[in-house]
C-alpha cells in the first residue's frame, strides 16, 4: 500500500494552484453574497418591507444558473483544455466583481442582483471543469486524497467568507472594504490559476449543444446509464439537501433555541464546516489511498444517528438569556448538542468524499465534464427541494426546528436503504470494510500488479470462508470468486456473494451442469475484460498447508488464455472462518485484530501456466518473509 500523505499535494504544481483557486473562488461567493444580504438586511440599501423579497431572490437567482448553464459548462470543459478554461472564468469573475464594487458602492441594488446571477454563472461554469480535471492531474491512489482536500478547502472557504463578510461590514466605511475585498480575491484566483498546468482537452471533437433545456435532458439521461455513478449523484444531491436544510435553520435555532446571540449562530456554522473538513481528511485514512465505497454507509449511519440525537438534545435545552459564543461553549449542558453538530458534518465528509471520488474515476473520460455537470445540476435541484421541504415543516405543518431535524434524519435512513439496495456494491464493500478494520489487519503486498484494466486470472490459497473478501479489499477492480457451490451458498455471506457475482463451481460428479456452467460463466467474465479469482485447491485446507491444486486452471488458461497472477494469504489459519482445531464457524472466536498478509507474485504469461507451475509459486510467497 502506498504511504504517501495527501498533504505532499499542497506541495506540488499539478495540484496547489489549483487547489488555491477553487477556495479563492468558493470564498469570494460567500463573501459578495453574504455581504449583499448584510446590506439588504443591515445597510439600508432598500426598505425594511422589501427586505425578506430581495433576500429569498437573491438566493434564486445565485441558483438559477446552475439549472440553465451546467450541461452546457460540461460539454465546454470536455471539449477544450481546461487549464485555459479555468483561466477564463477567474478573469470572468474579475470582470464581475469590478463592476459589483462600483454597484456596492453607489448602493444600486438591482445591478448588485445581476452581477449575483453572473457570480453563479461564473461558479456554474467553473464546477465541471474544475472536478474533472483531478483524474487527469492525479493518479487513482491520490484521488481520494485529492477529494478530500478539494472538500476540506470548499468548506473552510465557504465558512472563511461568510465570517469575513460579517467582519467587513462592521467596519467604518463597510462598503468600500467590501468592494475593495471582492475584487482583491477575484484578482488573486486569477494570478493563481495561470500557475495550473496545462491537460489535454477529454473530447475536442465534440459538438456542443447550446440550447440549455435540451441539453440538460440530454446530461441527465447520459447520467443514468451507469446505475452506480447515478445513484452516487443523487446520493451527493442528498448530502446537500441535507447540509441545507441543517444550514438554512441555524439563524433561527441560534434565537429559538439557543439565546439568540448572533455568536452562537457563527459558532454552529463553524462546527458544521470544519467537521466536513475533517471528515473529508479523514477519508484518507479509512480508505487507505483508494475510492473505498465501504466508508459511504458509515457517514449515511453516522448523519442519521447523530442527526436524531440531535432532537432529543435539543429539546433537553433550556436556554432564557442571550450567550456569547464561548459562554456557550463552557456550559457543559451544550457540549451534547455540538457532539451531535460535529459528528453529522464529519459524517457528511465520510459520505460525500468517495461518491465524488467515484464518479470521477467511472465515469467516460470523454463525457466526465458532462457527468459532473449532472451531478452540479441535481445538487441545485436538491438544494431548492431542502427549502420547500423546510417551508413545507416548519410553516405549513408547524413543526419546530427540533423535530424538523428528527424528520430528515429518519429521511436520511430511508434514503440511505434505497441507495443500498439499488447498487448492492456499497453494502458488500462495507462488509468488507469493516471485517478488515475489526477482526483482521490486513496488509496488501504488491497489489499494484493487479492490471488497471484488461483480463486476468488471480490464484491463491484456501485458508478461510473469508478469503474472498478479504482478496476484494485488496483489488482496485471488482473481483468475480470462483468458489465452491457449498460455500457460496452458506447462510448471510451469500447475499454478498451473489451480489459479488461469485461463479459457484462443484465437482463434475456431483453436478454436470453447475461444472460446466461454471467455466462458461468464467469464459464470459474474461472476454468482458474482469478479473477472476480462482481457489485451485477446491477446498479449505484442514492442515494449514495448501492442498494439490487441480488442473481446473489449466483448462480456463487453455480456452481463455490470459495472465495469471499467483497469490498467498497468510494469517488466517487458526481464525473463527478456517478448519484449525475443529471446523469452520463451530468454534468460538478467540482471534481479534489478526495480522493478514496478503502476497502478489509476478505476472505469468498463459503459455507458461499450468497447476504445479502455480501451485510452486503460491508457495514461495508464503515462505517468504514480509
Amino acid at each position: 500500500m502506498s504511504s504517501h500523505n495527501q498533504f505532499e499535494l499542497l506541495k506540488q504544481r499539478r495540484f496547489l494552484p489549483y487547489f488555491i483557486t477553487q477556495a479563492l473562488g468558493a470564498f469570494n461567493d460567500n463573501l459578495y453574497k453574504n455581504a449583499l444580504l448584510l446590506l439588504i438586511a443591515f445597510g439600508g440599501i432598500t426598505a425594511a418591507e422589501d427586505s425578506a423579497l430581495y433576500t429569498n431572490l437573491a438566493a434564486g437567482l445565485f441558483i438559477l444558473p446552475f439549472f440553465l448553464f451546467s450541461p452546457i459548462a460540461g460539454q465546454i470543459a470536455d471539449k477544450y483544455e481546461k487549464s485555459a478554461l479555468i483561466r477564463g472564468v477567474k478573469l470572468l469573475e474579475v470582470g464581475i466583481m469590478l463592476v459589483a464594487a462600483a454597484a456596492i458602492v453607489t448602493d444600486q441594488i438591482m445591478l448588485m442582483m445581476v452581477l449575483l446571477f453572473l457570480m453563479g454563472l461564473q461558479s456554474a461554469l467553473f464546477g465541471p471543469v474544475k472536478f474533472s480535471l483531478l483524474p487527469q492531474q492525479l493518479s487513482k491512489d491520490e484521488l481520494i486524497g485529492g477529494n478530500a482536500l478539494v472538500e476540506m478547502g470548499t468548506f473552510l472557504a465557504i465558512l472563511a467568507g461568510t465570517i469575513c463578510a460579517g467582519l467587513l461590514f462592521d467596519l467604518a466605511a463597510a462598503k468600500y472594504w467590501i468592494a475593495t475585498g471582492v475584487v482583491f480575491f477575484a484578482v488573486a484566483g486569477y494570478l493563481s490559476s495561470r500557475q495550473i498546468p496545462a491537460v489535454k482537452a477529454s473530447n475536442a471533437d465534440l459538438t456542443i449543444n447550446w440550447n440549455p433545456l435540451t441539453e440538460l435532458v440530454n446530461t441527465i439521461r447520459n447520467a443514468r446509464k451507469d446505475r452506480a455513478v447515478f445513484l452516487s449523484i443523487m446520493a451527493i444531491s442528498w448530502f446537500w439537501f441535507l447540509g441545507a436544510g441543517y444550514l438554512t435553520q441555524f439563524p433561527n435555532l441560534a434565537r429559538d433555541y439557543l439565546g439568540g446571540n448572533p455568536q452562537v449562530v457563527t459558532l454552529l456554522l463553524t462546527v458544521f464546516s470544519v467537521g466536513v473538513a475533517a471528515g473529508s481528511l479523514l477519508c484518507e485514512r479509512l480508505s487507505g489511498h483508494r475510492v473505498e465505497l465501504g466508508i459511504v454507509p458509515i457517514g449515511s449511519l453516522g448523519m442519521s444517528i447523530f442527526g436524531i440525537d440531535l432532537y432529543f438534545s435539543l429539546t433537553s435545552l433550556d436556554i432564557s438569556q442571550s450567550l456569547s459564543a464561548m459562554e456557550f461553549i463552557r456550559n457543559p449542558d451544550h457540549w451534547r448538542m455540538l457532539i451531535d453538530l460535529a459528528f453529522i458534518s464529519i459524517s457528511g465528509g465520510l459520505f460525500v468524499v468517495p461518491l465524488q471520488a467515484l464518479i470521477q474515476e467511472r465515469s467516460d473520460e470523454k463525457s466526465r465534464a458532462q457527468t459532473i455537470a449532472a451531478n452540479n445540476v441535481l445538487n441545485a435541484l436538491f438544494m431548492v427541494a431542502s427549502a420547500g421541504v423546510g417551508i413545507l415543516m416548519l410553516v405549513v405543518l408547524k413543526l419546530s426546528i427540533a423535530e424538523y431535524f428528527l424528520v430528515i434524519g429518519l429521511m436520511n435512513i430511508v434514503v440511505a436503504l434505497y441507495v443500498y439496495s439499488r447498487v448492492p456494491e456499497f453494502a458488500l464493500r462495507f462488509f468488507i470494510w469493516m471485517l478488515t478494520h475489526t477482526m483482521y489487519r490486513v496488509t496488501h503486498e504488491e497489489t499494484g500488479k493487479i492490471p488497471e484494466e484488461g483480463p486476468v486470472v488471480l490464484v491463491c490459497n484456501h485458508v478461510s470462508y473469508v478469503d474472498a473478501l478479504l482478496i476484494a479489499s485488496a483489488s482496485r477492480r471488482p473481483v468475480r470468486f470462483v468458489m465452491d457451490r457449498a460455500i457460496s451458498e452458506m447462510p448471510l455471506i451469500k447475499y454478498f456473494f451473489r451480489y459479488a457475482k461469485t461463479i459457484p463451481i462443484c465437482s463434475p460428479k456431483a453436478d454436470e451442469a453447475v461444472y460446466e456452467n461454471a467455466f462458461k460463466r468464467i469464459r464470459e467474465e474474461l472476454n468482458d475484460g474482469q478479473v477472476v479469482c480462482i481457489f485451485p485447491e477446491g477446498k479449505l485446507t484442514k492442515t494449514g498447508e495448501t492442498d494439490t491444486f487441480r488442473r481446473g486452471i489449466e483448462r480456463i488458461i487453455e480456452e481463455t488464455p490470459v495472465p495469471v497472477i499467483p497469490m498467498a494469504l497468510s494469517g488466517l489459519w487458526g481464525s473463527f472462518f478456517s478448519h484449525k482445531d475443529g471446523l469452520a464457524l463451530t468454534k468460538t472466536p478467540r482471534r481479534f485484530w489478526s495480522k493478514v498478509t496478503i502476497k502478489l507474485g509476478q505476472m505469468i504469461a498463459p503459455e507458461n501456466v499450468s497447476a504445479d507451475v502455480l501451485q510452486t509459486e503460491v508457495n514461495a510467497l508464503l515462505q517468504k518473509k514480509a
